[in-house]
Formats: C-alpha cells, structure tokens, sequence
C-alpha cells in the first residue's frame, strides 16, 4: 500500500489541484446532486478537497463528515475545511465508521474502494449509514484500461506491476456493481471517464504517477534504482519529442 507520510501529502496536496483530478472530482459531485441541508459522508476524504465543495453546497443547515485511515491526510481537510463548521472529519475506516443506523442522507467515494481490502463489508456499512433511498456515489480508476507507451515495454510492464502493489484491487470497476446489488443497492447508471494525455500535463495525472512510481518502486525495491531512473528520462525524453501517450480511465 502507498504510504501517506508528510512527504507524500504534500506532493497529493499539489496534484490534486491538476485538471485531470478536478474533472475526476467534478464528475463525482455532478453525479451526487448535492442539495442545501442534506448530511453527506465523504468516504476517503484525503485532503479534504471534495469535503470543501460539499461543506459549500450544504451550507451552514448541512453538515459534511468527512473519513479517512490517514492521519496525514486528515490533518490537511482539517485545515482547508477550518472555514466550514459544517464539516467534521473522523479517522476511521470504510467497513467500520461507527455511526448509527440511517444517518447520512447520501455518500461519496473518490478513488478508495479500489484500495479496501473488504470492499463487499464497506458497501454494507454504506448502506447501513445511509437512509432509505439514500444515494452512494463511487468513483475509481479502472487499471485495465491503463495504457502507457514506452519504446522499452518489459521495463513499463515492470513498472506498472511494482505500481499495482501499492492497491487492493485494480479491477474496481468491473466487480463493484454486483457487490452493490448484493448488499441492498440499486446501481442506476455507471460512466466512463477516461484521461488521455499527449503532452505530459505539468499537471496531469501521468505527471504525478511519475512521480509516486518512482518513490514506490524504488522504496520497495521492485525495480533497481537504476532501472526506474531510465524509466523516467524515457518518459520526459518522449514528452520533448512529441511522442508521449498515456490514457486511463475513470468509473463512476
């Protein structure tokens, strides 16, 4: 799993404010259809980002409770949500939150599930929290649909399966719906939102997975030092040449 230290923190703090993170995040709001008064659980809420534009929406009659394991990523929603009282955060996990029966009016769900062990435990204690005819809105990234170009394919290959360590499951997409009509949803539509970059956006997101693969592969000890360093000058090396391709895609 990817370890959420201050380091890494700030480095997400920055990455998030990135256009492909702010359509992801946007596609999410749109499809909560968030309403003045209502009680909203953001699960997963990082830094906080999502937690601030959902404290807006409800306003002051609202309240927002925000969830995360990370303490790092905690510490940062508490400060960019300071202004709103109509936000709280809890440290806790998706499986186990500790809030009675039917409190939230509906919920939210930004790239997390795919890093749950127990995703089919998290939709039942989603479900639990949630009222009847309450809403759920989950979105994560499909890692099948991942492509990436390289003139050096077995050193991407090995890149890419460092990377799928630092997850629970890489395949979200294609399980979560069952697991949601088993545990009491109706799933009413799903869409794709895919994110293709040719130019190596300064603020996409194949900038900062760059970045993060880099730190993972080389702190774990997936791939030599050496290697991942090749890795990275190849990519930069295509983005000046005009050759960078780089697409995946989004569920909601």
């Amino acid at each position: 799993m990817l370890r959420f230290d201050e380091e890494t923190r700030n480095l997400l703090d920055m990455a998030y404010l990135g256009s492909d993170f702010v359509k992801r995040r946007g596609a999410s709001f749109d499809r909560l259809q968030v309403r003045p008064s209502e009680r909203i659980l953001e699960i997963g809420c990082g830094n906080g980002l999502m937690t601030e534009e959902l404290a807006r929406a409800v306003g002051e009659s609202g309240q927002v409770v925000g969830i995360d394991l990370s303490g790092e990523m905690l510490a940062s929603a508490i400060d960019r949500c300071a202004p709103f009282p109509q936000a709280e955060f809890k440290e806790c996990g998706a499986d186990a939150t500790g809030f009675a029966d039917a409190s939230f009016d509906k919920a939210v769900s930004v790239q997390v599930f795919e890093y749950i062990p127990d995703i089919e435990s998290a939709v039942r204690e989603s479900h639990r929290v949630l009222r009847p005819g309450g809403k759920l809105v989950i979105g994560d990234m499909h890692f099948d649909t991942w492509a990436w170009h390289s003139d050096h394919p077995e050193r991407m290959a090995r890149m890419m399966a460092s990377w799928d360590h630092h997850m629970a499951h890489r395949n979200t997409a294609t399980i979560l719906s069952p697991i949601l009509r088993s545990q009491g949803f109706e799933v009413e539509e799903v869409h794709p939102h895919p994110m293709v970059d040719v130019d190596l956006k300064p603020d996409g997101m194949a900038a900062i997975l760059i970045l993060l693969m880099k730190a993972y592969a080389i702190e774990n000890g997936h791939v030599p030092e050496a290697e991942v360093l090749a890795w990275e000058a190849e990519q930069r090396s295509l983005a000046r040449e005009r050759k960078f391709f780089h697409s995946m895609t989004h569920f909601v």
